[in-house]
């Protein structure tokens, strides 16, 4: 996600300076260059090496040490970096900066760059609520720095409340998320995801293999790119994507009643949840106990079919659906579009086993409401939701006229 990106982060003194750790190997494993910086109250918790180790690039301590500067390239950190992150942010870095005090490397740095920063802070709760403290992190949010809230919880002081630092996966998002392009800002996108279940007594239920992840990586990647996210789920294990707005639901009903009032406000919906055809007629009361006779029938009726009805609603909103196929892929993929008046509809082979349920890759095809078909190669789901991105938000930008 992030090669060819180049991330410095800053690690300030304080009991949470391993956690920078993590994120440093977060950053890494999405292929960005890292640099790191830390304080000298930092090297009293966390060693250099251990940060040396895990970017492969030499830790930057000293201000006037220039052969780390030549080690890298004779550049300074401040022009080459894309992303400063500071995690921990103590408030003392904080106050400095704030201030235009530059008296250590981290500091000048900061100063320096004119690439985004993103503050993570980790401190006491009484030191965090200061009303000084809370004049200089607004002062800074008000010239374009960020900031990402701490936790509240039990504090390495003892105290309980706000002050703990963010999971380094949570910070990493937000980083991410400053350096993705905000073409979807002001878009509002709803997914929906996973499956339902039907039930037929209280212990048994009518479902399907939907894990949930193609809707979640939709979900994820319009967040990163600006829209507000509203991710209607059937049940699934998976983490909710940071910053998106989760309804929990269960059965095919239950998402009509979530989705259908919320899509008057959506510009562009993807219904990649796999919502069951059919219910059953009678649920029970109690358990259905085993008896003599096998049980041979369950009445089953009909579900809503709330694509159709999305389809049916007035207005400019680009709408995505999803089939998936075990046979005549493009026949039935192109019936469908058409039944349901889409504008564009993913369609894949289930049975295969490298994609599509319950792994984290997908090979699709694609046929648009004009006749268009678009083939795209076996890809991560998340980086095939970038790929939906962009074709729903082109077709957003024709029906509104603003196409390029």
């Amino acid at each position: 996600m992030l090669a060819g990106k180049e991330v410095v982060v800053g690690v300030c003194g304080g009991i949470a300076a391993y956690k920078a750790a993590e994120l440093v190997r977060l950053f890494r494993r999405s292929r960005a260059e890292v640099h790191v910086v830390m304080t000298r109250s930092a090297t009293e918790f966390i060693t250099p090496l251990t940060f040396q180790t895990l970017t492969g690039n030499p830790v930057h301590t000293e201000l006037f040490n220039l052969i780390q500067e030549r080690e890298i390239g004779h550049i300074s950190l401040a022009d080459r970096a894309d992303l400063f992150v500071i995690a921990p942010a103590t408030a003392n870095v904080i106050g400095k900066v704030a201030g235009g005090i530059a008296d250590d490397l981290l500091t000048t740095t900061l100063m320096a760059t004119r690439a985004p920063v993103l503050f993570a802070p980790a401190m006491n709760v009484n030191m965090y609520e200061n009303p000084l403290y809370r004049r200089n992190q607004q002062l800074l949010a008000q010239h374009g720095y960020h900031f990402i809230a701490p936790v509240v919880g039990e504090l390495a002081c003892g105290w309980e409340g706000a002050g703990k630092l963010p999971d380094p996966a949570d910070i990493f998002e937000e980083a991410l998320k400053l350096l993705t392009p905000q073409d979807l800002a002001g878009e509002t996108v709803l997914v929906t995801a996973g499956p339902t279940r039907e039930e037929i007594d209280p212990v048994r239920y009518i479902t399907n293999r939907s894990s949930g992840k193609m809707g979640y990586a939709i979900a994820r990647a319009a967040r990163l790119r600006g829209a507000r996210v509203t991710l209607v789920s059937g049940p699934t294990c998976l983490p909710v994507p940071r910053g998106v707005e989760l309804v929990r639901v269960g059965s095919a009903v239950e998402m009509r009643e979530a989705v259908l009032p919320r899509a008057d406000g959506a510009g562009i919906i993807f219904k990649a949840a796999a919502v069951a055809d059919y219910r059953p007629t009678v649920r029970a009361s109690q358990k259905l106990k085993k008896g003599k006779d096998d049980l041979s029938r369950i009445e089953l009726e009909r579900n809503p079919d709330i694509l159709a009805e999305l389809g049916r609603l007035p207005g400019g909103r680009v709408l995505v659906g999803f089939a998936a196929e075990t046979d005549e892929l493009e026949a039935n993929a192109t019936a469908k579009l058409s039944a349901k008046n889409l504008d564009l509809i993913v369609a894949n082979d289930v049975t295969r086993e490298d994609v599509g349920f319950d792994v984290d890759t997908n090979e699709v095809r694609l046929f648009f409401a004009d006749g268009r078909r678009l083939d795209l190669a076996k890809m991560s789901k998340f980086e095939l939701a970038g790929e939906l991105l962009d074709q729903a938000l082109a077709l957003k930008k024709q029906k509104t006229g603003t196409a390029q």
